[in-house]
Parts: C-alpha cells; structure tokens; sequence
C-alpha cells in the first residue's frame, strides 16, 4: 500500500512539474457577461467594469484578473492603473471561500 501511495505521489508532482493542469475549477453553473468596455475599446488608464454574474450553485462574488494578475482590492467597478498598451481583463466567478470557479468573461481593451 504505502508503494501505491508513493506512486501516486510521484506522478502528482510530475504533473506539476510539467505544467499540466491538475485541478480543473468546479463548473456550478454560473454565467459571467462583461458588458462594457467593449473588446478591443480604446480605454483611459482607469475603467468602468460592468459585468453581470449569475451565480450558479456555489458563487458568491467575482475576481478580476488584469494580464493574469490578480487585481486585490478590486471594488467590483473599477479597473485601475493600467499602463498604456494592450491588456486582458478577466472576471471569474468565485465561492465564499475565494476558490475560483469555472465561469469567467474576458476582454482584450487598448489603454490610451
């Protein structure tokens, strides 16, 4: 038994060290829209997010992620202090516990 469990073990962290996906986010059902700004809109430095969550059966709130940095403080309206250039900004729903969730929205702005 504990021979399995080293198994196990070893190709857990080869997954991880190949870069595969282990853990896929749990699909609960919700839905996220961005509704403005439009993709590929010609942005200031800070924006309006509007976007619609419906929450499924775990989602509680939204993330927002810019280039893939996790934007902490994020006030749910307001994107801030983007550089100029092209940027992805991604909503992802998430639960009570901060875990992500499957459903997530994105859209490419060009920051003036």
């Amino acid at each position: 038994m504990k021979r399995v469990a080293a198994v196990i073990a070893a190709v857990g962290l080869l997954a991880l060290g190949s870069g595969a996906t282990v853990f896929a986010a749990t699909d609960d059902g919700s839905k996220i829209t961005i509704k403005s700004p439009a993709a590929g809109a010609k942005v200031g430095k800070d924006i309006e997010l509007v976007y619609e969550l419906t929450k499924g059966s775990q989602a509680t709130h939204a993330h927002c992620f810019v280039d893939g940095e996790y934007q902490k403080g994020w006030d749910k309206k307001t994107v801030k202090g983007m550089t100029p250039g092209t940027h992805e900004i991604k909503v992802v729903a998430a639960d009570k516990d901060h875990q992500t969730l499957a459903a997530e929205a994105s859209v490419k702005v060009e920051v003036q």
